[in-house]
């Protein structure tokens, strides 16, 4: 059986690579700052001037031996899109921004702006519920690993927000922590998704609710 890879990478900006066969989500060295210019290379797709604002580098989680780097902020979905909200979100009217670490942490914001409030008011439900089934999913394709989550309520954003966690776990892998913010404000849906090496007890539960309730507010424009 292969043992599962996910990444936290983003397309062109090789933000957090997994570096091994592991069982974390997506979590590996990082491998590079932002990508060359080299021919070939293709310009992300230009992000319309009314997009929501998204997260920053210094409105994440701190992280104790590293500085937050991140790419731009680039229309549609990442290339790998982050563990647990696969097939879930519509590229149609979204936008993305790729973070990562000098070790193995990395983090994805992706922002969806729907056509309604009540079509953003189903998207976050759905993708609640993709992330609220993730580790039962996770184990049915390894059976060999383990997974578990935890619902870390919800906050107090905009429309609403809620945070999850999940960690798997695999023989002759490093487990992985992995936590989740969806929120919404207006028909403006967002998932900011974190991730590193470890257990529960390592996810800085308080600094990512803090990072969550930001990004939901930051989704407001006039």
């Amino acid at each position: 059986m292969r043992k599962p890879l996910h990444s936290f990478r983003g397309a062109a900006l090789g933000a957090v690579a997994a570096a091994a066969v592991v069982a974390v989500a997506g979590i590996g060295p990082a491998q590079a700052r932002t990508p060359s210019a080299g021919a070939g290379a293709e310009a992300p797709a230009a992000v319309p001037q009314r997009t929501p604002a998204h997260l920053v580098p210094r409105e994440l989680p701190p992280h104790p031996s590293s500085d937050w780097y991140a790419g731009d902020v680039t229309r549609g979905l990442p290339e790998t899109p982050p563990f647990c909200v696969e097939k879930t979100l519509p590229s149609a009217g979204a936008t993305h921004r790729t973070f990562w670490t000098e070790y193995d942490t990395g983090a994805t914001q992706i922002v969806v702006r729907t056509g309604t409030v009540d079509a953003a008011r189903k998207l976050a439900a759905a993708a609640e519920k993709k992330i609220r089934a993730c580790a039962a999913d996770w184990q049915g394709d390894y059976p060999q690993g383990t997974a578990s989550w935890r619902d870390y309520g919800a906050l107090t954003a905009e429309d609403g927000a809620h945070v999850y966690g999940v960690h798997t776990s695999y023989p002759d892998s490093e487990p992985g922590i992995h936590l989740f913010g969806v929120g919404r404000d207006g028909r403006t849906v967002t998932v900011v998704s974190w991730g590193e090496m470890g257990g529960y007890e390592q996810a800085p539960l308080a600094d990512f609710k803090r990072t969550t309730t930001t990004a939901v507010v930051k989704l407001y424009h006039p």
